[in-house]
Parts: C-alpha cells; structure tokens; sequence
C-alpha cells in the first residue's frame, strides 16, 4: 500500500497492524495520524514498546501508559489494584485511539495483558477495552527480549487473534534510494542473502566512506560502545565543557524517560568531538542521526556544530516530555547530542543514518544484521569491519508469517 491509502484506512476507525520494510517511513505516517487526531481532538495514547521509540513520537513506553511497568503478567487482584488507579482509569477511559510502536519487541503476554487492564477499566466485552489500535512495527527488527523464557511475538497473542485487526502494508523505500543496496537488504529479509550478496557486502570492508573520516561505530555489544566513545574523547585536547540533564515530574516517568532516551545525563564535548543529533528539528536544520562535529562554543558555552553538509547550528538544549490530556507530565531537557564514534545496534533501532562503521562479528540474534545495515541510506555510506554467519539470518517464522501479512494487506487493497 501507499502512504495515503494507508493514511485512509487509519482514519476509517479500524484496529490496524502498519507493517513493512525498515526505512519505509512507518513512523513518519504515524505522526501524520497522530497530528490528524489531535486536530480533531480525538483523544490518543500514544505508546511504544521502547523508550526510545516512544520518544520519537512524543510518547511513553506502553507499560508505564498502562501501568504494568516491568511485569510480565499479573493476576485478577493485581489487576482490580490497578483498577483503583484515579490517573490510569481516567487517562483509559477518555482514551479513543491507542498507538503502539515497534510491536515487534513486545511480547504475546503482554500484549495481552493491556488488553486485560483495559478491559477491567473501560469495556469488559471488547478488545482492549472498546479503544482502537494501531499496532505498528516490523517482526524482521529485533525481537522481544526476556533472560528467563522465550518469549512469543505479539501477534501470538489471544487479543491479534480476536480484535478484527486490518493489516496495511507500506510499501516502497523512504531511507534507501540505492537500489543494489535495496536488494541486499531484501534478500537478507527473505532468508536468501547467500554468497553474492556476502561478497557484496565484503566489497565494503575497512573501505573508507567519502567525505567522512569518522563515521558513526555501530557494535553488538554495549562494553565495545563505552570503550570507544570515551577513549576517543580522552585523545582530543582542549578543554572539556559539561551539560548536565534537566528534570521534571514524578521520578518513575523521569527515569522511563532517561533510560529511553539517548541523550545522556552528563553530556561531555570538547572540540572536534564527532556528535549525532538525536531529535528532529526541521527548521534548525537537523533531524535524528544527522552527523556533526563541535567546532567550537559560543558565549553561552553552548556548542557549535558542523555538519557534514557544512552547515553551522549552534546548539541549545531540548526537551524530551511525556504528554497528558495536552498537559506535560513528565520532562528532561539536555543538549540533542551524544558523542556518536560508537552506539549500539539496539540503540540504533528506528534511526537514519548518513554513513555507519558497522561490526558484525559478534551478531547474536537474528535480525541484528539487518537492523545495522538498514539503518543506513547507502551501500557506500557503510564501513565494514567484519561479519558473521548469524548477521545474515532473520528468523524463518516471520519469514513465513511476512507473506502472510502481505497477503492480508493485498485483500484489504483490492477491498478499497
């Protein structure tokens, strides 16, 4: 499907699964939807599996909107203490429309679980509650995590099974324009990235990116990304100059707020610092993932960025918030940058980028792969510095389960 015809069905009231490759602009249609919504005042959560997903929409996790926090299932009495809640039963019952993105990392369980407390605050007879959905996400990005079980994908759950959901689609590239690239990343996503596309992806081993000396480290393993980030900083000279995170609001929502987003607490930088812009801002000039390097600090000790397209933003902190009924709730503010020599492919999830040194040699789950290299627009803007057998693979039930979709989405097409 097309954005708009996408667009359409959102609008009709229907519960809808937005699927489709990485980079096809999910996100960016559903804050079309979002804005839509509120124009006509009609009330929305607006949730995501992750922190950092959340943030992107101006949203909060989906388990602290539903007020289930860490746990992973909950019993008939822990579910009517929650019913007790003034807040969540309001901020339940006045809401219309609910949004969850990156569906792909929350669990079966859970998802039934929101379906449960809903239920038990707004409407026992319908799915979650008689709120619409819109469960947005693609099952080939990186899956829910859980050291004590494995856990199922969301659309296992007894609630996908029995809500009427519609699936849409999106199809066509919003990242990638390279179409050689487009195609490795397809046949990772089939489970048919064999040797061509192997050697493909070799061609760009310790091979420099042009016009970048320093591009963003994207690394498996968080221990690899600290090191880096902070031993490269150690070598720069000049003095350092410190940010420190602003905060507002109940300290649960804050510290949901930190630990999702990137921004740190304590934002150090020095001169020639490589940075990633890490909030959108149109006018300014720069949106999430836009590279630069502090060239400077101005009177108010605020950095000064170059970006690779050479344009000079001085920048002044930023805020990250929680919103309720038009209210905020929860903030923090702090400089929209990290150091970017190295994040990690978790970190990375949902985000663009002009060009990634990329180690895949420690890959550990099917999906990482494909979640490192997507999130970069070119072939050529990626810097390979190893690979193993487990970055090619995705796993083979959403292999089948994608056809599915597909398949659903083309009926629902032809419908309209």
């Amino acid at each position: 499907m097309i954005k708009t015809e996408v667009l359409d069905i959102l609008k009709t009231g229907h519960n809808v699964f937005l699927t489709g490759s990485a980079g096809v602009g999910k996100t960016f249609l559903l804050n079309k939807f979002i804005n839509y919504l509120k124009k006509k005042k009609i009330a929305v959560g607006i949730t995501a599996s992750t922190g950092i997903a959340a943030t992107h929409l101006d949203g909060r996790t989906i388990h602290s909107w539903i007020g289930m926090g860490i746990a992973e299932n909950m019993n008939d009495t822990e579910i009517k203490k929650l019913t007790k809640k003034e807040d969540l039963k309001k901020r339940i019952r006045e809401t219309r429309v609910l949004i969850i993105d990156e569906i792909s990392m929350l669990d079966a369980d859970r998802l039934d679980l929101v379906d449960r407390i809903c239920r038990a605050i707004k409407n026992p007879f319908l799915s979650f509650g008689g709120l619409k959905v819109v469960l947005c996400g693609d099952f080939f990005q990186l899956p829910p995590v859980n050291k004590e079980k494995n856990p199922q994908f969301a659309y296992k759950a007894s609630v996908w099974q029995n809500c009427g959901i519609k699936v849409c689609y999106l199809e066509g590239t919003f990242r990638q324009e390279d179409k050689k690239f487009i195609n490795v990343l397809n046949q990772i996503r089939e489970n048919k990235a064999g040797q061509e596309v192997l050697r493909t992806l070799q061609q760009r081993l310790y091979q420099p990116i042009n016009n970048v000396q320093k591009p963003t480290k994207l690394y498996t393993h968080n221990i690899d990304v600290d090191a880096i980030n902070d031993y490269e900083l150690a070598r720069l000279p000049g003095d350092e100059v410190s940010y420190y995170m602003t905060e507002y609001g109940p300290k649960d929502l804050v510290d949901s707020l930190k630990k999702s987003c990137l921004a740190p607490k304590e934002l150090k930088l020095r001169i020639d610092a490589l940075v990633m812009f890490i909030k959108n801002n149109f006018d300014a000039g720069y949106v999430n993932g836009t590279l630069g390097k502090v060239i400077g600090f101005n009177e108010d000790k605020y950095p000064i960025i170059k970006t690779r397209t050479g344009k000079k933003i001085i920048l002044t902190p930023s805020s990250w918030k929680i919103e309720e009924d038009d209210r905020v709730i929860a903030r923090i503010s702090q400089i929209p940058l990290r150091l970017a020599w190295a994040i990690t492919v978790h970190k990375s999830q949902g985000m663009s980028l002009d060009a990634a040194e990329i180690d895949l040699s420690k890959s550990f789950e099917c999906g990482m792969g494909y979640v490192a290299l997507s999130r970069v627009r070119t072939l050529s803007g990626i810097r390979l510095m190893g690979i193993n057998e487990m970055a090619l693979k995705v796993n083979e039930e959403v292999v089948e389960k994608d056809k599915e979709f597909k398949s659903l989405s083309k009926q629902l097409e032809n419908e309209i």
